[in-house]
């Protein structure tokens, strides 16, 4: 009896850590993304103040806040953005996450940023996402933040799939 009754928490304890299914993505590959790519990062805005609105949003509507670092100037950050704007793949961002793009410029501004979450060292690439519980303002994806650095190397779906590891 006790063991059946510890089986059924430690169930019910993993629905609760369960991915969420990610969105079905139609586009194949990057070459059918809307062209030309996004410019996603606004450099000239103040990131710090843009995160700490975003992480009020972001608690408010009990999401995630994803922090997305890098610059107009990468490919694989517009890449990125440009999956992003897929319809299927911008509705399930905007249901479990509160977006904020953050220029970072060739890895010289606004490294506070990165910098509050422990992130001290330099990039290992960018993009580099953030993924941070706002009522904590802990960093949830700790080692797996330049995971997307090289995403021309993967499909649409992938992309889709790595942020849907993180969502709940």
């Amino acid at each position: 009896m006790r063991l059946l009754i510890l089986s059924s928490a430690l169930l019910a304890c993993s629905s609760l850590v369960a991915a969420v299914p990610g969105p079905h993505v139609r586009a194949q590959n990057f070459d059918q993304l809307e062209k030309p790519l996004p410019l996603p990062y606004d450099e000239q805005a103040d990131a710090m103040a843009a995160v700490a609105r975003a992480r009020i949003r972001a608690r408010a509507a009990h999401k995630l806040l994803l922090i997305d670092l890098g610059g107009n100037w990468c490919l694989d950050c517009r890449i990125l953005a440009g999956t992003m704007d897929l319809p299927e793949v911008a509705a399930f961002v905007r249901r479990h996450f509160e977006l904020v793009s953050v220029d970072i410029g060739r890895f010289d501004k606004n490294l506070a940023v990165p910098a509050r979450y422990g992130i001290t060292q330099r990039l290992e690439g960018v993009p580099s996402l953030l993924i941070v519980d706002p009522r904590s303002d802990r960093l949830i994806n700790v080692g797996h933040v330049s995971a997307l650095a090289d995403a021309r190397s993967m499909t649409p779906q992938a992309l889709a799939d790595w942020l849907a590891q993180w969502a709940r």
